[in-house]
């Protein structure tokens, strides 16, 4: 994918939905330094780490790990397990993430900086408990082209094959900043930029500099 076309395609104002298909990542206490290794943290801009996501865990799998099998290219849904994220606080993990495809994480829990960057990028992360993520684990993992849609101001997570729905996990406070487009601060700026300007031109400290 270009840079252009990738820029297209990241998240931008309200986040409703999240539609595709799932990857199932099993494994507890999965940390930000096998979501993207540490020496892939000197990159200038963020772009190429889409190819790096997970890149020693794929490099000793030998194309056997789940971000490498066809049939999950394309996958815009991780399912995980319990305390996603957790280790060092790098924003580089669900740029990684975000930058591969992934658009929506479901688990069990999540390391609480990692889960507010996610929220920085309008990449929602819902939870589920132990016994419920197993069941949507498996029902993703029995037919990997099997098509979900995952409703955020509800948030339920919705099959298509078969026609199944699960209730999720969503605070009050991600779920209006993601419904309302308020998680991103940069199009909230732009969107407001006469309302800005406007309040800039009535302060007298803005308007009083010597010619």
């Amino acid at each position: 994918m270009t840079s252009a076309a990738l820029a297209s395609a990241l998240p931008a104002g309200p986040i409703i939905q999240v539609n595709g298909r799932a990857l199932v990542l099993r494994g507890d206490d999965i940390d930000t330094d096998r979501i993207i290794p540490a020496r892939f943290l000197k990159c200038v801009t963020f772009d190429g780490l889409g190819q790096q996501v997970f890149a020693d865990d794929r490099i000793e799998l030998q194309g056997a790990h789940p971000f490498d099998r066809p049939d999950h290219q394309g996958a815009r849904l991780l399912l995980v397990n319990r305390n996603f994220g957790c280790g060092s606080s790098r924003e580089h993990a669900p740029q990684a993430l975000m930058r591969w495809g992934i658009r929506a994480v479901v688990g069990e829990s999540f390391a609480e900086i990692f889960y507010g960057n996610c929220l920085a990028l309008g990449i929602p992360c819902l939870t589920a408990s132990h016994d419920l993520m197993l069941a949507i684990q498996a029902a993703a993992a029995a037919d990997p082209a099997a098509e979900f849609e995952l409703e955020v101001a509800s948030a339920r997570l919705r099959s298509s094959q078969p026609e199944t729905s699960w209730q999720l996990e969503l605070p009050a406070g991600p779920r209006q900043m993601l419904s309302t487009g308020q998680w991103d601060g940069t199009g909230q700026l732009v969107a407001n930029g006469a309302a800005l300007a406007a309040t800039a031109a009535r302060l007298p400290y803005m308007n009083n500099f010597p010619g």
